[in-house]
Formats: C-alpha cells, structure tokens, sequence
C-alpha cells in the first residue's frame, strides 16, 4: 500500500560537533534524497568554539545554519530550527546520529492518520545490531514515572506506541509540534525535554509511535561528552527528572511523589555519598516558581484542546496497548 510522502524539514542542534557533522551529514543527505520529498537541513549551532560553523558554511553551503551567540543547550537550539521549518514534517536529529539509506521508507504511513505526533526508528549501535532504544513502556514505581521496559516486533504491519519519541531521531507533525510550543527550555542543557515533549502530546491524544524498520546507527555520549564533568551532567539529569514530575503530576499525586523523593529515594541516597543529587533536589526547591510557568502552560494546552487526559491515563492506554501483541522485550 502507497502512502503519501510529506516534506521533511531535518533540525540538527549542534556543539563543538564538527567532526560528528563531518562523519555523519553525509548519511542525512543520502538518506532524506532517497526519500525523494521536498525538505531543507537546518543546522542550529549552539555557540560552538570548534570549527563546526566555518565547517558547514564551506562544506555544506546548502544547509540554513542558526549561530546561537551564546551557548543555551538543546531545547533552546531545537526551538531555533523548529521555528524556522517551512515543511509539513520535522525530524530532530542528533549530530551523533547516521541514517541508513532508506530510513524514512517505513515512516510515512503513521501520519496518514490525524492524530499521529510523531515516529522514531530504532536506535543502534554503531557497530553492530546491539539496540539502544526502541519502543518504550512506561510503569510507576510508587509516583515516581520510569521506563519498565524497551519493546518491538518484526511483524510490518503492526504499529506499536512508545512512551516518547527520542530527541535524537524523532519525526514529528510540524504543525502539531509547534502548536505545542516545541520543547520546555526549562530543560536546559539536555535531558528529559524529549520525554516530556511527548507526555504533553500523549495528553493531548495524540499519538507517539516506533517503528523497528527505521534504522540509524547512534555514537553513544558523543553529543553529552562536550559538557563539564560526569558529575555534573548526573545533576541535570535528575534535577530535570525532577523538573518533569512537578511539572505533570498535581494534587495529592504531585504531593506523594514529594514526599517520596525525599524521604524513601534522596535522603538514602545522600548517606552513601551521592551527593551530587542534593543539587538536583535544591534546584527543584528554587525553580518552583518557574515549574509554575510550565505547569500552567500545560493546563492552558488541556483546556485548549479539550482534553483532560491524565498522565496516568496515559500509562495505562500505552500498557494496555502491548497485552496481546506478539513483541520481543528488551531491558532498559
């Protein structure tokens, strides 16, 4: 069965990553002509104080490149070409990211469907087939929202939800994408922007697919490696899972899961040395106010759209979609 093909505007968030754009660009290329749509590449360059911008205007003169003249992490950049993308599709891809050939072959039949968000493909390893990422289900452990497990199946016609669509190869409605103000900047550098991008359109009653034919190949932690110490990004990944929480749960559920952060996971936590955690929990306590600005954002985008679905009704929507699907699961 033929689908219609859509134009692809491909949205590439950049930092010192001049030797990723020089290996993998030429993969994007290949992969988006074979596509055969209408489509431009916006490269947003994040400040970089390698040779990635003198890099691309001389190799690359084709690609629209944003220069942000300070660095503000992947959010803000992803917005920039977000907001520049003149085309019917926006695919967010990561500079450590290479595509196979016919990447975007297997993707166009979600979004003949109205209430389709977003596609990603599955994630591998650079060498060999090893996957990173793939369809993801989510579960509550007390209140707080984790991954339970990754899943797919090889049966072609099957279409399986994903919790979220991965930063790093998400294809998604533009027009649906930018009505919901892109990704939260409050997530900046990086982390869990992506996660929570798709629990606002899964509230939306939208829908957030994976599809295991769409391959890319991914260069773990080439994009992160950029930034201070280990020790440090730790600290923003939870301070910004801790951002996401606040942001989506309410009442006594955003109570509970206070109470159970604090009390069960941080303080244990802190008496065997990860201490690097109390500046997570401190830049929740300070960011309040902010947190606020988001969570009315959310509320506005519900009533909006005349939804009221809860991010509880999302888990069990996306759960209850697996039972009874012949699918291979694979630990997080």
């Amino acid at each position: 069965m033929q689908f219609e093909k859509k134009s692809i505007s491909i949205v590439i968030p950049n930092y010192n990553g001049r030797k990723l754009l020089e290996e993998y660009l030429p993969y994007t290329l290949t992969a988006i002509k074979n596509a055969g749509v209408d489509h431009e590449i916006i490269v947003v360059d994040d400040a970089s104080t390698d040779e990635s911008v003198g890099f691309l205007k001389t190799a690359y003169p084709q690609v629209k490149l944003l220069v942000n003249p300070q660095n503000k992490g992947f959010s803000y950049s992803c917005n920039q070409g977000i907001n520049k993308a003149r085309c019917e599709l926006i695919l967010l891809l990561n500079s450590d990211v290479k595509l196979t050939p016919d990447y975007f072959e297997h993707q166009w039949k979600y979004f003949s469907a109205d209430d389709t968000f977003g596609v990603m493909g599955r994630i591998i390893d650079m060498e060999g087939d090893h996957i990173q990422d793939a369809a993801r289900v989510p579960k509550l452990n007390g209140l707080k929202l984790k991954t339970d497990y990754f899943y797919y199946t090889t049966e072609p016609n099957d279409r399986l939800y994903t919790f979220y669509l991965s930063g790093a190869n998400a294809l998604i409605n533009a027009e649906k994408l930018k009505s919901i103000g892109g990704f939260y900047e409050i997530f900046s550098p990086f982390y869990c922007e992506d996660m929570e991008l798709s629990i606002r359109a899964w509230k939306l009653n939208w829908k957030c697919y994976y599809e295991h034919q769409a391959v890319c190949r991914h260069q773990m932690s080439a994009s992160t490696k950029n930034y201070k110490t280990a020790r440090w990004v730790k600290t923003i990944y939870y301070r910004n899972r801790f951002y996401m929480h606040a942001i989506h749960l309410n009442g006594l559920a955003l109570l509970g899961w206070f109470l159970q952060i604090t009390f069960i996971d941080m303080l244990p936590k802190l008496l065997i040395g990860k201490w690097w955690l109390w500046g997570s929990y401190v830049n929740l306590i300070k960011n309040r106010d902010e947190i606020k600005v988001y969570k009315k954002k959310v509320s506005t985008l519900l009533k909006t759209n005349n939804s009221h679905t809860s991010i509880f009704e999302v888990i069990n929507k996306i759960r209850n979609a697996v039972k009874g699907k012949s699918v291979t699961r694979l630990k997080v």
